[in-house]
């Protein structure tokens, strides 16, 4: 009668080993752990959260780089839009300069005061003039749109009228709407004698100058401002790039349209 090979179980094998034993066990202690360390070795090994994290996309943007791209993702009305609103408020008015911004508390807690013969957006016939001049004798007094909430976007445009009066005028750069509309205060007649005179040597307009810009660059334009470089008259462009959120500004000769200077803002 054949009796029966008992194989102690897995437990009393690992006790004898360590404590030593025959030749047949020890065999069986080699080849019980060699499987026990294969299988570790082919268990699939758990990441954790941090190693598989793939950093922020806002990591590497600066703080002004940041605020640019907030900006731009609320703004719903492009810079001539706005620029065509806000020359139509004044009387035969000329764009001096347009910037976007964020709404300040103040801007938005204090009322917009209209001026004396200003208009609301949509009352002056339908523009054939370029954005940075109104057509002559459209404007009507008006009352001025509600203010948006502080941190919104809005377009600060400067627009002189004929007679060289600087008006501030803001357009809310979600709807395209007025909500101020102020005379710059302090102007003498001699400020307004130079403005006129600016506005006369600039033979290009903003939008010429615009052009030229963004013919170097492809981007979102958020400013352009009638400035001098070098004792020359130039209208200061901002293109901002969206995929880096860098702003490169751009001086283009207000008589030649040529680009006079280039700067990229590293911020």
């Amino acid at each position: 009668m054949t009796t029966a090979l008992r194989i102690p179980p897995l437990r009393t094998i690992v006790a004898i080993c360590a404590l030593g034993g025959s030749a047949l066990l020890m065999t069986a202690c080699s080849t019980t752990t060699g499987s026990q360390a294969e299988a570790a070795e082919a268990a699939p090994t758990t990441a954790s959260a941090t190693d598989t994290a793939s950093p922020s996309p806002t990591a590497s943007l600066t703080k002004d780089q940041m605020q640019r791209r907030d900006l731009v993702s609320k703004t719903k009305v492009s810079w001539d839009k706005a620029a065509g609103t806000a020359v139509k408020e004044v009387s035969g008015g000329k764009l001096m300069g347009i910037e976007l911004k964020a709404v300040s508390q103040e801007n938005s807690a204090s009322p917009g005061t209209a001026s004396p013969g200003t208009a609301s957006p949509g009352t002056a016939s339908p523009g054939t003039a370029s954005p940075g001049t109104a057509s002559p004798g459209t404007a009507s007094p008006s009352s001025p749109a509600p203010a948006p909430s502080p941190g919104s976007p809005e377009w600060q445009a400067k627009v002189a009228a004929a007679d060289g009066t600087v008006h501030m005028v803001d357009v809310d750069a979600a709807n395209g709407k007025v909500f101020r509309n102020q005379t710059q205060s302090g102007q003498s007649a001699d400020d307004r004698r130079k403005v006129a005179d600016r506005l006369r040597k600039a033979t290009q307009s903003p939008a010429q100058a615009v052009k030229t810009a963004t013919g170097k660059k492809k981007g979102t334009v958020t400013g352009a401002m009638l400035d001098e470089n070098d004792g020359k008259l130039v209208w200061a462009v901002d293109v901002v790039d969206t995929k880096d959120w860098k702003k490169t500004t751009y001086d283009v000769d207000a008589a030649s349209g040529k680009i006079a200077r280039e700067h990229t803002d590293q911020d």
